[in-house]
């Protein structure tokens, strides 16, 4: 009887597994092909499947079991952008179509369908895995494909844990997760798409499905992986590379890229919930000026409102509420305003969004046709059609008083959408929503870009409000595609060492799902973080796209002064460090809204071939490698390099790569090294954006392979930068034994900056030089013996100047 129980039940587990897979059926055999220009369509018995060529390294695939596909609509991929400009090559022979672009070559098995992708040199990128065919249950379906042992797999947005996705399975549904831990699935946003990286090729998938999804890297199966949904339509596209960066710009190409957002945005941000009364926001901000801790915007959560109403001021805690706003904005501050997307159930209570929402009947429906009524923050609510056109433009509309009081910036919360008391934590599934497309459809079907849309809504009404000023949103919830809306984060977060650590693969894999303007909540928002976690948090957050402290009701003081002097004094170096290196994020980010790629980025989105531990250290735009210590218990760290020369930012000393040694890293330090061959462009410390820098502006030169770095500058604020008003010059260095030879090109603009000279320092000087010349002409410098570095300063014009340092 030992031996027959286990044998028992595993032949009734088999059972039950067949017995639950039966329903699950493949597409069979291809019984027809039929070539359209830039596609083909196969037929497999009543089921049509379309494979297009984007472009020559693009290919998206549709299959419509019933052999009909459906409208062809989009909430991620931009307009026109999935317009199809390849051509296939194609072979047809008994048994396999080959279809082939100039970077490409589909290998497609008729008996049963098999998809395979292989490069020029022919060699396997993805293949469909052979024991475990595309299949579909009524709605639901799931792709295999198959996984090689040395694959890995990045993306898919905010879900915590390791950088790599390898040996982990993941849902995605939008989700109010308070609190969450590394082990909670799903959370907040929902991006179904991810980087494949093997031997340096990589390749990405993107499902365009906005029901719920989920993606498994190895946990089913060893020797598999898969994605699927419980509805909607088998969308995808493969982007091929080879290198990940092409995938980064294509997937961009396809759902877009983050709008060049206000400076201010990049800058320090205090928030917590909530500050209130008007009297205790003022003592923030006069606090942050006593102290010259330099911080650009203050947020204000629910309890401004009143009872938590959205597009209400609580004029008791705020009686000279669009005065503060004013007196605030004189002394360099922002102030973002929380606009929840729950507007309260009030008839005949003269409570604006309500009436006008229920007179142009812009809320969501329940079946019968009534308005579905949930529980949020300020009691029974209703919410707005946000996939409907005209309850995205009213909502905008409602913005207009805050925009006419100055609030700057806007935060929409709660949006996965989250509703209270509720098992689900959201709407039912069968409420109604209208779409852009036509028709109607359920709270199934639209429920992860309800969020998205949200932002949309916000962004959308504040450009008509004020047409030449850049929005600002922050969004907690999304969908794929919504970085051209809102920046985000990543939600309620814990005072925790574990979740200071997760902090770095989390936002490194949003960077990699298209949103580039993103952070965490420094300190953590549950709980109160030690002094010391607290610390190191905002030396990390220094280097986070978006840095902002955020904390709960009830929690300790978090702002920079809290837990003393000594404490306080590292947290203003560190965010002064921010404010000085403000023209190299600027310029990072900026050309980040033509190429897609993320300002805070792994080690193998530059260098593809190299082993390297991912989830501790990152790059910070293309130059800065940052790797600050993750464990509080650690005694003595070795930091370890990726390839090439580096100098240490902090002495300015080229390492050594063979004396480097564990050392203890002191609560004041964060390693941080610049690539040999960099040129990083600095400014005098100010106390906000809106402060004009006094001085020249910082150029250090890192001399090295390939040295270049580039400057970009604007008004920070405005369109104008559409209209030619910005200011671009690219700078080079070439180093000899003898010398060092700088350029800087003619600046393209009209932009008239704020310093009138540069200040160079050049790293790596062994010696004094013996000359120095400015486009021929001499110059003296500055030579300090112990930094290996040489100073010295030249009028700023606009035109091309070249000087030449000899040894």
């Amino acid at each position: 009887m030992k031996i027959m129980r286990p044998l028992a039940a595993f032949v009734f587990a088999l059972l039950l597994s067949a017995f639950a897979s039966a329903s699950w059926e493949s597409l069979g055999n291809v019984t027809a092909v039929e070539q359209q220009p830039h596609a083909i369509i196969l037929t497999l018995g009543k089921a049509r499947l379309s494979i297009t060529a984007i472009n020559d390294s693009v290919i998206r695939v549709r299959v419509a079991p019933s052999g009909a596909f459906p409208e062809d609509y989009s909430w991620a991929v931009v307009s026109g952008a999935n317009t199809p400009s390849g051509n296939f090559n194609l072979q047809d022979s008994a048994g396999v179509l080959t279809a082939s672009t100039p970077e490409l070559t589909l290998r497609i098995e008729k008996s049963p369908l098999r998809i395979s992708f292989f490069d020029t040199s022919n060699q396997i990128i993805l293949q469909e895995d052979s024991h475990h065919p595309v299949a579909f249950d009524g709605g639901e379906f799931r792709v295999y494909e198959s996984m090689p042992q040395d694959e890995h797999y990045y993306g898919l947005g905010d879900h915590p844990g390791p950088l790599d996705r390898r040996g982990l399975a993941f849902t995605h549904w939008n989700t109010d997760t308070s609190g969450w831990q590394e082990s909670d699935d799903p959370l907040y946003k929902t991006i179904p798409f991810f980087i494949g990286l093997r031997r340096g090729r990589a390749y990405g998938i993107f499902l365009d499905n906005t029901w719920r999804s989920s993606f498994d890297f190895g946990k089913e199966l060893r020797d598999a992986y898969s994605f699927g949904s419980d509805g909607g339509e088998l969308n995808y596209y493969f982007i091929y590379g080879p290198h990940p960066k092409a995938i980064i710009q294509r997937y961009a190409d396809l759902t877009g890229r983050m709008p060049l957002p206000p400076l201010w945005a990049l800058a320090y941000q205090q928030s917590r919930y909530s500050y209130y009364p008007e009297a205790r926001v003022r003592e923030i901000a006069r606090t942050f000026r006593d102290k010259r801790i330099p911080a650009d915007v203050i947020y204000l959560d629910i309890d401004y409102q009143q009872n938590n109403r959205p597009f209400t001021v609580n004029r008791e805690r705020f009686p000279h509420f669009e005065q503060m706003i004013r007196d605030l904005r004189q002394q360099g501050f922002r102030i973002v305003l929380i606009t929840d997307l729950h507007v309260a159930q009030l008839p005949n209570m003269n409570y604006k969004p309500y009436d006008e929402g229920i007179a142009g009947n812009y809320f969501v429906h329940n079946p019968d046709g009534s308005p579905f009524v949930g529980v949020v923050w300020p009691g029974p609510s209703v919410f707005p059609d946000f996939t409907w056109a005209p309850a995205r433009e009213w909502w905008g509309t409602l913005y207009q008083d805050f925009v006419a009081d100055g609030a700057a910036g806007f935060w929409n919360d709660m949006n996965e959408p989250s509703v209270f008391f509720r098992p689900d934590k959201t709407m039912p599934l069968d409420t109604v929503h209208r779409m852009d497309s036509g028709g109607t459809a359920t709270h199934r079907q639209v429920h992860n870009i309800f969020g998205l849309e949200n932002t949309r809504g916000t962004y959308e009404g504040l450009l008509k409000l004020q047409p030449n000023t850049r929005p600002f949103v922050l969004t907690r919830a999304s969908y794929a595609g919504g970085q051209r809306y809102a920046a985000s984060w990543t939600g309620d977060n814990c005072s925790t060492w574990n979740h200071y650590r997760i902090s770095i693969p989390t936002l490194l894999n949003l960077g990699l799902s298209g949103f580039t303007l993103i952070g965490d909540d420094i300190g953590g928002y549950k709980g109160s973080p030690p002094p010391d976690l607290l610390t190191r948090w905002f030396e990390l957050g220094t280097f986070n796209p978006f840095f902002r402290d955020h904390t709960e009701v009830g929690s300790a003081d978090q702002e920079p002064w809290a837990h003393g002097p000594e404490h306080e004094a590292i947290r203003r170096r560190y965010i002064e460090l921010r404010y000085k290196l403000m023209p190299y994020i600027y310029t990072s980010v900026e050309a980040s809204t033509h190429t897609g790629f993320p300002l805070m980025r792994p080690v193998f989105l530059e260098y593809p071939d190299l082993e390297f531990d991912q989830n501790t250290s990152f790059f910070f735009g293309p130059d800065l490698f940052v790797s600050p210590q993750v464990d509080e218990t650690l005694d003595a760290a070795k930091i370890a390099l990726p390839t090439g020369d580096w100098y240490d930012y902090w002495t300015g000393l080229r390492v050594d790569r063979a004396a480097l040694k564990p050392f203890r890293i002191a609560l004041d330090q964060v390693p941080l090294y610049v690539r040999a061959g960099a040129i990083i462009p600095q400014q005098p410390l100010v106390q906000s954006t809106a402060e004009t820098p006094q001085g020249p502006l910082e150029l250090r030169v890192y001399p090295g392979p390939n040295c270049q770095g580039r400057l970009y500058l604007d008004d920070g604020t405005t369109f104008n930068y559409k209209k030619g008003e910005f200011l671009r010059a690219a700078l080079t260095c070439e180093a000899t034994p003898k010398s060092v030879a700088l350029k800087i090109s003619a600046a393209d603009g009209s932009y008239q900056p704020w310093f009138q000279s540069l200040q160079w320092t050049v790293f790596g000087a062994k010696a004094k030089p013996a000359r120095i010349t400015v486009n021929g002409q001499p110059l003296s410098a500055g030579f300090d013996e112990k930094e290996q570095s040489v100073t010295f300063t030249t009028p700023y014009t606009k035109a091309a100047g070249e000087i030449v340092i000899s040894y």
